[in-house]
């Protein structure tokens, strides 16, 4: 069965070492933090101002000041701590973070990633993005491997306007983990009962299968 957003949350969470300092994107992204060990010290930055993000508030604890980079509610970790725009960029911009996860619409098989822009609709700009890709080292995208039409966002060039250019190194989506190398998707680990062909038929960039493929461990 193909992965749900929780089950590929769960799978990046497995990427975060600990004393990793964090940043994750909006949409499955922001849903990492709910599945690190509790013994596992991480911080989580919002590029709105916020070290220390713990998880999602319960209903009904909820704190409509406190809120991360996608207006999201978020509660904070003991300790957190908060600053301004400037301060948070400079963090990203100096390469304090260790680990971005960002959601996409388009993967290229360079590394490209495009995930701010469809043309004819309208958007407030690029944010935080764009500083995000041009300045981490490792970037992990977090997305389903076809779009609603059954179309494959893993693709040989980007059709949408770029984000960041050669900065994506791993791929979780629905169906499997992938690493960007070489030019190439790297066939890591396949989602719970997804075969290998299944994969190929939904990846229309370049994909290098390399012996058995082992099934995710979530």
């Amino acid at each position: 069965m193909a992965l749900d957003k929780i089950g590929i949350a769960k799978r990046i969470s497995q990427e975060i070492e600990d004393g990793y300092y964090v940043n994750l994107g909006i949409g499955i992204p922001t849903l990492v933090a709910n599945y690190v060990p509790e013994d596992m010290q991480v911080e989580f930055q919002s590029e709105n101002g916020i070290l220390g993000m713990g998880n999602y508030p319960f209903e009904g604890e909820e704190d409509a000041d406190l809120i991360n980079a996608g207006k999201q509610t978020i509660t904070a970790k003991p300790g957190a701590v908060y600053f301004d725009s400037a301060t948070s960029f400079a963090m990203i911009r100096g390469k304090h973070v260790q680990l971005t996860v960002l959601g996409a619409m388009e993967v290229a098989q360079n590394g490209d990633i495009a995930n701010w822009k469809i043309p004819g609709k309208m958007v407030k700009g690029m944010g935080g993005a764009m500083d995000l890709v041009g300045s981490a080292e490792n970037i992990i995208v977090a997305m389903m491997h076809t779009n609603k039409k059954g179309d494959s966002k893993l693709l040989k060039e980007c059709t949408l306007p770029l984000t960041g250019v050669g900065c994506v190194t791993k791929i979780v989506t629905n169906l499997a983990v992938l690493e960007v190398r070489n030019g190439k998707f790297h066939l890591l680990e396949r989602a719970p009962g997804v075969s290998v062909e299944e994969i190929k038929e939904a990846t229309a960039g370049d994909l290098v299968v390399e012996g058995e493929i082992p099934e995710m461990n979530i």
